[in-house]
């Protein structure tokens, strides 16, 4: 963990005290310490969280290179490879793109990382993955020091170009409260580009 993971972890735990105070003061008809205690709480996370919309807001968007790891704490994903899938027939100019993503754990205990796997292009497009298409999912079970390899599957119009892989965990993951985390609130996502 780092620093800032733990003056997130720090501030969390603060915050539960501050409830149990709150509570005591509640119960104890203390409306003035109550409410002290209110406007601080309130207070401190407000800073906080403009804090993190300032530092996220300010962050360059990441683009990364094909062949080149993105990490989410010892979980890494390297885009491989991609091509298109032979034989689809083109219909309503769609075509199917496969992704062949390596995803390495660097723990040292099995691990998981429930991630979420769209294409974006230039012009801002996203795609899902493709359903009941692809093989080993990106959010499975690694072992420590393992490695496996997903192949994700993409229904993508014909038009789209400068693709990037974009990875995330969805609206919550622990990593949201983290200051300077790609994952953190209004922190622009990373694409690992695929040269399409």
């Amino acid at each position: 963990m780092s620093g800032l993971e733990y003056l997130g972890l720090g501030l969390e735990l603060w915050t539960v005290i501050g409830l149990l105070g709150l509570t005591i003061s509640l119960v104890r008809r203390e409306r003035q310490k109550l409410w002290r205690g209110v406007g601080s709480l309130v207070g401190v996370w407000v800073v906080y969280l403009g804090i993190l919309l300032v530092v996220s807001y300010r962050q360059p968007e990441r683009r990364v290179a094909l062949g080149q790891p993105v990490c989410f704490d010892a979980m890494c994903f390297t885009v491989t490879g991609v091509d298109e899938v032979p034989g689809f027939p083109l219909r309503n100019h769609v075509r199917l793109v496969r992704v062949t993503v390596e995803v390495a754990n660097k723990g040292k205990s099995e691990a998981r990382e429930d991630v979420t796997a769209t294409l974006r292009d230039v012009q801002g497009r996203v795609w899902g993955e493709a359903a009941a298409v692809s093989g080993n999912p990106l959010a499975g079970r690694v072992l420590a020091g393992g490695t496996v390899v997903s192949e994700p599957v993409f229904q993508v119009a014909t038009d789209a170009t400068g693709l990037e892989l974009v990875l995330a965990h969805g609206w919550w993951s622990r990593h949201r409260l983290v200051i300077g985390d790609a994952e953190s609130f209004g922190h622009r996502r990373v694409g690992l580009a695929l040269g399409r």
